[in-house]
């Protein structure tokens, strides 16, 4: 799929699986199943990369550096929806995630991938992510699949929720001064569910932020 640029008006400013705890309330606690809680989010200007060379321009279209160490191995296991604007946010949805472990990968926390692809609460709970594997000095190893992936629009179509489901069964936290891989035994603790709201940002027809992440932890159904 080709990918795109962040929009020339944009300003130039500058252990293992997520904490899953949800910004804000913590949980998704809407009752109305029509309506996309958080979707009524704005969005904030993103940050830019410098100017990619060209060869880094095709790796990274969006002109953000989401690149990950080898052994950072995150799958995205899901199919993309027929809808346009669903599709983009979907593909925004797993750079968002790519983001915050560039971050955790970078030691920053301001990291330009973070601060392009989320936004309001979004942009919180990444810093948030980011910030407690550099107190605790980890960063993370292993694979993190994230599968049976669904969207649902708002109907104006200006905010997209994409929910899924994490496995992090063989995704660990690693020290980043001894090398040690941190690994836990198996249980209902490595799966979870997330629903994060993303919005489009008003002055792009195909970039979306981040601006709300729900997470239901020990997630049954995700098993």
């Amino acid at each position: 799929m080709k990918r795109r640029s962040l929009p020339v008006a944009a300003a130039l400013t500058a252990t293992a699986a997520l904490l899953l705890t949800a910004c804000g309330n913590g949980a998704d606690k809407s009752t109305d199943n029509n309506k996309i809680a958080g979707a009524d989010q704005t969005t904030a200007t993103p940050t830019k990369s410098a100017e990619p060379s060209a060869s880094a321009a095709e790796a990274n279209p969006d002109g953000v550096d989401v690149s990950l160490p080898k052994d950072i191995n995150l799958v995205f296991d899901w199919t993309k929806p027929t809808d346009k604007n669903e599709a983009a946010a979907m593909d925004d949805a797993a750079n968002y995630i790519r983001a915050i472990y560039h971050g955790v990968d970078k030691r920053a926390a301001d990291d330009a991938a973070v601060t392009a692809y989320s936004t309001g609460n979004g942009l919180t709970y990444a810093k948030t992510q980011i910030e407690s594997r550099l107190k605790g000095d980890w960063t993370a190893t292993g694979t993190r699949r994230q599968y049976q992936a669904t969207t649902r629009s708002t109907a104006n179509g200006n905010s997209v929720e994409v929910a899924f489901c994490v496995d992090s069964s063989k995704f660990y936290g690693k020290e980043v001064k001894t090398g040690k891989v941190l690994k836990t035994t198996p249980s209902i603790s490595d799966f979870a569910y997330f629903k994060i709201i993303m919005i489009k940002f008003p002055t792009s027809d195909s970039l979306w932020q981040a601006s709300k992440v729900f997470v239901e932890t020990k997630a049954a159904q995700c098993q």
